[in-house]
């Protein structure tokens, strides 16, 4: 079984909050390409609304990068692709999802064609994980 990871789950992976434990012990993701936005973008979010110093905010960025970057990292990235981009689209009008929500879910779905192995999600969003587990992903 293979796990793809939205932006949602992969920031428990450096911040300290509910469910990070059960993140933590994956130790490799597929995830969409817009994580490399999304996951900083979370960090610096959760800083601005006091709940991070700028020190840590900054310490938990370069670790995400560090990981993002290393070729034998945890994250297998699917790219944002014109035919990921049209599936969102279309989930985002059947499962009533925010544009960003069903990118990540078109992602899921592209990794589950090319690999039938990634059967499962993780995601910390109640509509977009209700939207898997319609698209067949075990939650």
């Amino acid at each position: 079984m293979t796990v793809f990871a939205d932006s949602s789950a992969l920031v428990k992976l450096y911040a300290d909050e509910d469910g990070c434990a059960d993140v933590r012990r994956v130790k490799l993701f597929v995830v969409s390409a817009l994580a490399r936005v999304e996951v900083p973008a979370a960090i610096w979010r959760k800083q601005r609304a006091s709940r991070l110093s700028a020190g840590d905010a900054a310490v938990l960025t370069q670790a995400f990068e560090a990981d993002w970057g290393d070729p034998k990292g945890p994250f297998i990235a699917v790219a944002l692709t014109t035919a990921v981009l049209e599936a969102a689209a279309g989930l985002a009008r059947s499962h009533g999802l925010r544009a960003y929500d069903a990118v990540q879910l078109a992602a899921a779905l592209a990794a589950r064609a090319a690999d039938p192995g990634v059967d499962r999600m993780l995601c910390f969003d109640a509509g977009l994980s209700e939207a898997a587990a319609r698209e067949g992903f075990a939650a």
